[in-house]
């Protein structure tokens, strides 16, 4: 098998290195930390198909998904948006939670909300934010943190899809990636 695999994602080819998260499985890894460009790329393409949905809101889960939810929420004309933390922090005792499961984490996390972020949420359209969306467990717990904040999905929108992700109904994304056995 190679060190790489190449995607497209909306004419932009993009190399990505092929990393092993268990004996039988293989991700194509896609990091948006650290490079602008691709950032900017990607967050502006996704706004495009966002637009027209009429989100209120965006909501992201942190660490990867903030800086292309940066990037969308400057092109919707956004003050802000709403950051689901992996832990609670000093400010946010008065938040909500909801727990997780991710391809890419052995354990289950807990995401959480601020006060002041479910008060953005609450009675708006709101835009799910990732970065990649594979088993849909970062997704389904940033659609409870929506719901349980009084707000209304208007949209899941990602980047990539990784594989059975693609097939989703209810996914907004840029490009399908395909898991690798």
């Amino acid at each position: 098998m190679a060190d790489t695999y190449t995607i497209d994602i909306c004419g932009r080819k993009v190399e990505l290195p092929l990393l092993a998260i268990s004996p039988d499985v293989t991700i194509a890894f896609f990091n948006l930390h650290g490079n602008r460009e691709l950032t900017d790329y990607c967050g502006l393409k996704l706004a495009e198909k966002i637009i027209p949905l009429e989100a209120e809101v965006l909501i992201t889960a942190e660490s990867k998904g903030l800086q292309l939810t940066h990037v969308i929420a400057g092109r919707l004309g956004h003050a802000y948006y709403a950051v689901a933390r992996k832990s609670k922090k000093l400010y946010m005792q008065d938040g909500i939670s909801a727990e997780v499961k991710s391809i890419t984490t052995k354990e289950k996390q807990t995401f959480y909300l601020s006060a002041h972020d479910v008060s953005l949420i609450r009675n708006k359209r709101v835009a799910i934010v990732d970065d990649v969306v594979s088993t849909g467990g970062s997704l389904a717990a940033l659609e409870l943190l929506v719901a349980r904040a009084g707000g209304r999905v208007a949209v899941k929108a990602a980047v990539l899809a990784e594989g059975e992700a693609a097939a989703r109904a209810d996914l907004t994304y840029l490009a399908a990636l395909p898991l690798f056995h």
